[in-house]
């Protein structure tokens, strides 16, 4: 273990489990550095020792978790399309986090950036869905904290929708172009129809959704 001093601020690092953990202790005080030092390592340990089949997954991130749960996910379901994109927002805000410092808090955070993005109610909680199922047993005890406080998932408005069939997605598409299928001359007076709907259909996104969404979303 060992503190150190950048940018004003002192830092701690150590090593556990395999992993170098590099922090800020957010502090100018290094006798507060060395006790906050000490106290992750701590929480760490209790966190490592809690559930004793996945501790090699508790010190891992976020992010590498969910690429290994997507690539059983795509062997065992047709289509990984919708998992693929809700789990995209989920390692954007948190892909970072350890497994261990996932908390209630961080999903209420979650929820809450979401919003702030204007994404559907729907979507938000089925994307909170994948990320305590990325949890495991730990996202069991936050699933039950969460039902307790009532703020598991966030009130969704209930509307009448359809399904289309895929006679009626083709009709659609074949609407947004000309037969001559120059996508920049479409029907709908709109070059943008067309791949609205394309994402529509293959990306599960919702039309608050697809008007929000940016390049770097998208990249």
């Amino acid at each position: 273990m060992a503190v150190y001093k950048r940018g004003g601020v002192w830092w701690y690092k150590f090593r556990f489990a395999g992993r170098m953990i590099r922090e800020s202790a957010k502090t100018e005080s290094k006798t507060v550095a060395r006790h906050a030092e000490k106290q992750r390592g701590r929480e760490l340990e209790e966190g490592y020792n809690n559930i004793g089949d996945r501790r090699d997954e508790r010190i891992q991130p976020l992010s590498a978790i969910a690429k290994a749960y997507l690539d059983e996910y795509r062997l065992k379901h047709r289509s990984g399309t919708f998992a693929t994109y809700a789990l995209g927002h989920v390692v954007r805000h948190v892909g970072k986090l350890l497994v261990v410092d996932v908390s209630s808090e961080t999903v209420k955070q979650y929820q809450v950036a979401r919003l702030k993005e204007k994404a559907s109610a729907k979507s938000i909680n089925e994307e909170v869905g994948f990320l305590l199922r990325l949890l495991g047993e730990r996202g069991d005890a936050i699933r039950a904290a969460l039902r307790r406080e009532k703020t598991l998932k966030l009130r969704v408005l209930h509307s009448t929708g359809k399904a289309y069939s895929e006679q009626q997605k083709g009709r659609l598409l074949a609407a947004a172009v000309p037969a001559s299928g120059d996508a920049t001359k479409a029907k709908s007076r709109s070059p943008y129809i067309r791949p609205a709907l394309q994402l529509a259909f293959n990306a599960g996104m919702r039309d608050a959704e697809i008007r929000n969404l940016t390049w770097a979303e998208i990249a």
